[in-house]
């Protein structure tokens, strides 16, 4: 299994499509046995899948995300993990040991708006919509 976090200074970065840098964590038994920092290049929203599948990363944990990055996430045969804030490495663990808190139907839809998912007094909301 591997891994992606959207990263910015340990932690799970808010916003996939925003994202400038990816953790990577090889996964063998139950087990982080490698991890890696990679920088995106500069990638958006639709290249980002891509980007991802050509690490060879099955399963993605990140904060809000859009439905174009999702519905590319899942043509690629990526899991998604999102609406995940906090540590990532902790999210990692917490994913392994099957006790991750996640929104499965996480959404982000207000792009252009001035402010990011996650970024002070905002927050992803489930139904696609942000709330203070």
């Amino acid at each position: 299994m591997k891994i992606a976090v959207t990263y910015e200074n340990g932690n799970v970065f808010p916003h996939f499509g925003h994202t400038e840098q990816f953790k990577l964590y090889d996964i063998e038994d139950g087990k982080v046995v490698c991890t890696q920092i990679v920088d995106t290049a500069g990638n958006g929203h639709g290249a980002l899948a891509g980007f991802l599948s050509g690490q060879k990363v099955d399963t993605l944990i990140c904060g809000g995300i859009g439905a174009g990055a999702q519905a590319a996430l899942a043509e690629a045969g990526i899991r998604l993990y999102g609406g995940v804030s906090g540590g990532a490495d902790e999210a990692v663990n917490r994913l392994i040991a099957g006790d991750l808190a996640y929104d499965q139907d996480v959404h982000c839809d207000h792009h252009g708006e001035g402010h990011h998912c996650g970024e002070a007094g905002h927050h992803c909301a489930g139904n696609g919509g942000c709330r203070e």
